[in-house]
């Protein structure tokens, strides 16, 4: 489980892909380095997943096919940056909202637009995750846990501070870029348990 507060950016040093998936070598900060251990699962852009190897200055993960297939770790080269957040424990102070790094479909960057000392970003979503939305509800958007300012059948916008555009990956984001979504937690409960008692069957197609 994670809360969408962005520890820290990594650039991919290494990249292997093949039918069997996907291995990335990541390069992070001592700091946070010295946090994880085999084993341990972790954010990357969003999606969790478990640490298998470990370096002096770097760790890896592998993505199954089923994983690059539903997120855009498979647009990602060596030297782009992913953004970082080991998982957090039952006595972190919880910055964001419940995350957790399942990845419910990739978005679309369609703008990004300053305003004031922000920007405005618009990102189109399908639509089994705008069923979720709500507006100022909450989304991870590449793991980070995001406020929705504007909601429509399309897609939906978030205010980025300058804070998350120096701290994230979303300061190199370019338009067309696509984007990790996973929607609020307590909707998709909220949902199963309404069908559940209505009648309804529950639909986990995705």
């Amino acid at each position: 489980m994670f809360t969408g507060i962005v520890r820290e950016t990594a650039p991919i040093r290494e990249q292997e892909m093949g039918p069997w998936g996907a291995r990335l070598t990541l390069q992070c900060s001592p700091g946070l380095l010295g946090e994880l251990e085999i084993g341990h699962s972790i954010s990357v852009d969003g999606v969790c997943l478990t640490v298998f190897r470990m370096t002096e200055h770097a760790f890896q993960v592998e993505a199954t096919p089923e994983t690059l297939l539903r997120t855009n770790l498979s647009d990602k080269r060596v030297g782009d940056p992913l953004n970082l957040e080991p998982a957090a424990k039952l006595s972190d102070f919880l910055g964001g909202h419940l995350v957790q790094g399942h990845v419910d479909a990739p978005g679309l960057l369609v703008s990004k637009q300053p305003e004031g000392n922000s920007w405005i970003f618009r990102i189109e979503a399908p639509p089994e995750v705008l069923r979720y939305c709500t507006f100022k509800g909450s989304i991870a958007v590449n793991g980070v846990s995001l406020t929705l300012s504007a909601l429509n059948s399309k897609g939906f916008e978030a205010t980025i501070i300058p804070h998350t555009m120096a701290v994230t990956n979303f300061g190199t984001m370019t338009v067309g870029d696509r984007v990790n979504l996973e929607a609020d937690l307590i909707s998709k409960y909220v949902e199963t348990h309404v069908r559940h008692h209505t009648g309804q069957p529950a639909d986990f197609s995705g």
